[in-house]
């Protein structure tokens, strides 16, 4: 019977917090976009407009649900769910503390990965579930999109994963800091195991991995149709993209799996390349800061943190820079991401086999 509650509390769990962190972010990215843009955002609904997205949802889940009568009804359906589903499973195996996560598997990264890209099965059907020409044109802009960018997201992840030897995430974190079971060292030369903090971080053990985790910021930001790589849900051609002809609970779906795909990109490059749980603070000496900031609670909070902080710049960049064409979208993939991450997937193999042995 524990084992059951389990089972089910834990989905409860990762359910629960995709909605909070979608209220938050969905408000945090209208503030955003309000001072970027020099004004106020949401005022009204609350104190400093705390209660607007609370309103949205409420509206939306009250909305009629309405299908097109010439839309495949099956497809249309069930669409919006493995959209959510796909993305919502990825929590399953990323790990918030030390030891502490929902699944701890030996192939976690490549779960990730293989289950993510299930969403763009969900965003095609969508599109051609519609039948509408707009919905279908941003369903194929959409899944050509994610298919070039899992590329570069792959061989920047394949980079770390020849320094870490391993595609379990949490021993991936585990090997950031003063928690390792190895010998780590910063730059390939200073043994900084009893130190730790940001200087076991994976991107300081082997710099070139700074290269590896640009790359891949850059990319699954194209995974998650953020701007400037938003072309799939270009309002000015495109209407709402795959999900025109959606709305009420359908559309709060493709919505929660959007920004819950936000949160998980940047937890995996935190895991990756941000050392995880690990804390940023050093042990300098006697006063041994990354023990004290080490632990369950301090590990939460760190990934949290980190995570947040990754998500504040992703919306950052979405009211700063411009919308690609779709050419230049598909120039910076195939003749810059790729070769870049091709560089780094190199240069992790001789740092392997010269500084690492």
């Amino acid at each position: 019977m524990d084992s059951l509650f389990i089972y089910i509390l834990v989905p409860v769990a990762i359910f629960l917090f995709i909605a909070l962190f979608t209220l938050f972010a969905v408000y945090a990215e209208r503030k955003i976009a309000g001072f970027v843009q020099d004004r106020l955002g949401p005022m009204e609904t609350g104190k400093f407009g705390l209660l607007q997205t609370f309103a949205d949802i409420l509206k939306l889940l009250q909305k009629e649900l309405i299908t097109p009568a010439a839309a495949d009804k099956v497809l249309f359906a069930i669409a919006p769910v493995i959209i959510f589903v796909a993305v919502f499973i990825g929590f399953s195996v990323v790990p918030w503390a030390p030891d502490f996560m929902p699944a701890n598997v030996h192939t976690g990264l490549f779960f990730i990965m293989a289950v993510v890209s299930i969403d763009a099965i969900g965003i095609l059907m969508a599109g051609w579930g519609s039948n509408n020409k707009y919905s279908l044109l941003g369903s194929i802009r959409a899944i050509s999109q994610m298919i070039s960018y899992e590329l570069p997201v792959g061989l920047s992840l394949i980079a770390a994963v020849m320094i870490t030897q391993t595609l379990n995430l949490n021993e991936i974190a585990l090997s950031q800091g003063i928690l390792a079971s190895h010998d780590i060292y910063f730059l390939g030369f200073w043994k900084v195991n009893d130190i730790g903090g940001i200087l076991s971080w994976h991107i300081f053990q082997a710099p070139h991995l700074i290269v590896s985790y640009v790359v891949f910021f850059i990319a699954t930001l194209a995974e998650c149709n953020r701007a400037p790589f938003d072309i799939p849900e270009a309002e000015s051609e495109l209407i709402g993209g795959f999900h025109t002809e959606y709305g009420g609970i359908r559309f709060a779906f493709i919505f929660l799996a959007e920004y819950a795909m936000m949160f998980l990109v940047a937890m995996l490059g935190v895991v990756i390349f941000l050392g995880g749980w690990n804390t940023p603070l050093p042990n300098i000496g006697t006063i041994r800061l990354a023990d004290w900031t080490t632990g369950l609670y301090w590990g939460i909070f760190w990934t949290l943190i980190k995570s947040l902080t990754i998500v504040a710049v992703q919306i950052w960049i979405r009211w700063t820079l411009p919308r690609f064409r779709a050419d230049q979208l598909m120039t910076l993939c195939w003749k810059i991401l790729i070769p870049v991450a091709f560089a780094c997937m190199a240069i992790s193999g001789i740092w392997r086999i010269m500084v690492m042995l």
